[in-house]
């Protein structure tokens, strides 16, 4: 849709207002309401302005003002809001020469695919992430100078199967790490996620299945069919935006956090990737899995920027609590065919050459999505630029590697603090094509820094309690 027809598509719906989204650094949306009498066509041309000095990450307050621009494409009914509301997702400029605010994320996405096409390597990029999330039925959690703590339950958690619950426990709770698959009524959440699907399809975003995961205490996974990058990052937005507020209208609460729960499995976002060029897939060929030397060499790019691009696509000190040996979750920088133990998986996609893709499975939802898929993006442009090679594929359990055997083999880092390190050190990758910029990187590696692992670090943690209190 351009501008006259979203606004057109708006009044023949009976819409009130227009939400007006957009992306923070650490990848929330951001939104003010207008009423649709203010949605003229010049908006979509001159903007709108707000406070950029309110928002993580942005601006100083003596240069706050900047502008979002809504991207009429973009235009969709939210299903949440009260008064019939229409939403469009915005692009912020500077508010004077309207040239791309080169802190944010949505733009960072855009440059990296108009680099992508510079260098004549491919003309599309498509990217499949699958993002897992919990859904619990309380949540709790305070810190303060002198305490701190948190909990979540879920009324299908193991720990509940000896709960009394009003004399009628009925025992159907999965086991730690049995969550994969069973049915009602195990399952408690089908209804749930099935309303998730509903909705989602009825903004336009295609499922293609969904299911409970491997952890206790509703965990989930709606997977929603591939698209070019920068639109299937939008759809992530959507999609992680409706599992909360589907969550939300049964009184229950939502995350995409990596790792709420000890001791079980912690949510991933396993990315598939692809590229294109003149309506033809380029991934597919006569080398290993069937894929070409381009697919070899993004993935060689891939691994070698790794423990850099972490910082971006693992961005929680939480993350680092999901990428532990023996949860499913993908330490070692590998490939291999089929092998969800390797951080790059080649699926099994039988004979067509345009369902040839790769799958990176190290990184998880709390991501921004924008900054991470350009981060893939631009690795993978790197190795294909520098015919990087991959090395060999390990088609082994990796998991289940012997020490010595295992030490040989690259992995992610262990920390969030050693992410950052690894890209303060390493991200001329992002930096080509002006897609990243020098103030953004610094900009992100001092949030984190200084929002995330200093007070992290500060803070005495209820388990240090019980390991150090009676020394």
């Amino acid at each position: 849709m351009n501008a006259a027809e979203v606004i057109a598509f708006a009044k023949e719906r009976g819409v009130k207002m227009v939400d007006l989204k957009f992306v923070d650094l650490p990848g929330m949306w951001q939104h003010f309401t207008i009423p649709l009498s203010e949605l003229k066509p010049e908006v979509f041309e001159e903007g709108l302005n707000f406070d950029g000095s309110s928002i993580r990450g942005w601006r100083v307050i003596n240069e706050s003002d900047m502008t979002v621009l809504p991207d009429a494409r973009t235009g969709k009914i939210d299903p949440f809001m009260e008064v019939p509301t229409l939403s469009l997702i915005c692009d912020v400029v500077h508010p004077d020469t309207h040239e791309p605010y080169e802190r944010d994320p949505r733009q960072i996405a855009k440059k990296a695919i108009a680099y992508l096409k510079t260098t004549g390597i491919a003309d599309t990029a498509f990217f499949g992430p699958e993002a897992e999330f919990f859904i619990f039925d309380d949540v709790r959690y305070e810190q303060t100078p002198y305490g701190g703590f948190y909990q979540v339950n879920s009324d299908e958690a193991t720990w509940n199967s000896g709960r009394d619950e009003n004399g009628r426990n009925l025992g159907y709770k999965p086991r730690l790490k049995e969550g994969y698959f069973p049915a009602l009524p195990s399952d408690t959440l089908h209804d749930l996620r099935t309303e998730i699907c509903l909705e989602l399809e009825k903004l336009g975003i295609e499922v293609e299945r969904q299911h409970h995961e491997v952890a206790t205490a509703g965990q989930g996974e709606i997977n929603f069919r591939f698209d070019t990058m920068l639109d299937v990052a939008d759809k992530q937005m959507w999609f992680k935006y409706v599992v909360k507020n589907v969550a939300r209208r049964h009184g229950k609460s939502a995350t995409f956090m990596p790792k709420p729960i000890f001791g079980d499995n912690g949510s991933g976002m396993h990315t598939h990737m692809s590229l294109w060029k003149n309506g033809q897939p380029l991934f597919a060929g006569d080398k290993y899995a069937g894929l070409s030397d381009m697919a070899l060499h993004f993935i060689g790019g891939i691994l070698k920027h790794a423990p850099a691009m972490c910082a971006i696509t693992n961005p929680s000190t939480n993350s680092y609590k999901r990428l532990v040996p023996g949860f499913e979750a993908p330490i070692r920088l590998a490939y291999s065919y089929r092998n969800r133990s390797a951080a790059i998986r080649i699926p099994n996609t039988g004979t067509s050459p345009k369902a040839k893709r790769i799958e990176f499975r190290t990184p998880d939802p709390s991501a921004n999505p924008y900054l991470a898929f350009a981060a893939m993006l631009m690795a993978g442009i790197d190795g294909v630029l520098n015919k990087t090679s991959p090395g060999d594929p390990l088609d082994k359990d990796i998991y289940g590697l012997p020490p010595e055997e295992a030490a040989k083999v690259p992995h992610v880092p262990k920390t969030l603090d050693e992410a950052l390190d690894n890209l303060r050190k390493s991200h001329e990758f992002l930096l080509k094509g002006d897609v990243f910029s020098e103030d953004m990187l610094t900009t992100w590696l001092d949030y984190k820094y200084d929002r995330e692992i200093i007070p992290m670090q500060q803070r005495p943690a209820p388990y240090e309690f019980y390991l150090y209190y009676d020394l």
